[in-house]
């Protein structure tokens, strides 16, 4: 059966993007969030906020409004990626709570198949939206200074992390009972990129709270993938990064494989 994975997935991604073809406003409405957050903290808080980033990086980019700009594009980005995983859950919990999945279960094809045409369904659809966001970004004024180098290995970054969240998210959408109880689940994953560096610097926080956010993953995604947009220095925390991407992906994975295969093969069983 593992002959036919790669098979197997492709049929189960093609559902996956038929779906997301028949029900286009889920794909706005996982890019009109972070866009309404970013018109938000730019035009409202942006000046303000942008002052307090300091005197030379506000000159730098042109005022305090366009300096938090700069500044909070990639965790705009990040909040995308991470609310993106509320459809995977539901998605996942819909073929649970209806039974298909455990038709699914009774077919000769990759056990594993199922939950990567979600997974990479749920990638592709968010990356769709994440275009859509850096595009308005760009209409309002944000200005990458780095290569086109840098810019792929943010778009790798942002793939990384939203097979990651998904992966993680399609467990959610395992473990849970029905699909009111998966459209809440994955909410903590969207509330960490603001517990982040991703709109204000985590030294600016009190003391648990900033240790907190100093040490939960999306800091060092956040501050890696800012460094590729903008410049600003990577270090170690390039490598931290992915670890987490790396961690969460294969934690993620796992657990959903193992909830799959104790499901029972018979709905209601």
């Amino acid at each position: 059966m593992n002959a036919h994975l790669f098979a197997d997935s492709t049929i189960m991604l093609r559902r996956s993007l038929r779906r997301m073809r028949r029900y286009p406003s889920l794909t706005l409405f996982v890019a009109g969030i972070p866009v309404v957050l970013m018109l938000l903290f730019v035009y409202v808080f942006g000046a303000t906020l942008g002052a307090g980033l300091g005197g030379v990086a506000a000159q730098a980019a042109g005022g305090d409004r366009a300096a938090y700009l700069a500044y909070v594009v990639p965790g705009i980005l990040l909040v995308g990626v991470a609310g993106s995983g509320q459809g995977t859950a539901i998605s996942v919990a819909m073929d649970m709570t209806q039974g298909i999945i455990a038709r699914f279960r009774t077919m000769a094809i990759a056990r594993s198949s199922v939950l990567a045409g979600h997974v990479l369904g749920s990638v592709l659809q968010t990356l769709l939206a994440t275009a859509i966001v850096v595009l308005v970004a760009l209409l309002i004024g944000f200005r990458p200074t780095t290569g086109p180098l840098a810019w792929l290995a943010a778009v790798g970054l942002l793939t990384l992390v939203a097979v990651a969240v998904s992966a993680l998210c399609a467990a959610l959408g395992l473990a849970a009972n029905s699909v009111e109880t998966a459209s809440n689940s994955p909410m903590f994953l969207t509330l960490l990129p603001f517990l982040s560096s991703g709109f204000v610097p985590t030294a600016s926080m009190p003391g648990p709270v900033g240790w907190f956010a100093e040490h939960q993953p999306f800091t060092p995604i956040t501050e890696t993938l800012r460094g590729l947009l903008v410049g600003t220095p990577i270090g170690s925390t390039g490598l931290v990064a992915l670890a987490w991407c790396v961690v969460i992906a294969v934690a993620g994975y796992g657990w959903a494989m193992r909830l799959y295969e104790r499901l029972p093969t018979h709905p209601g069983a």
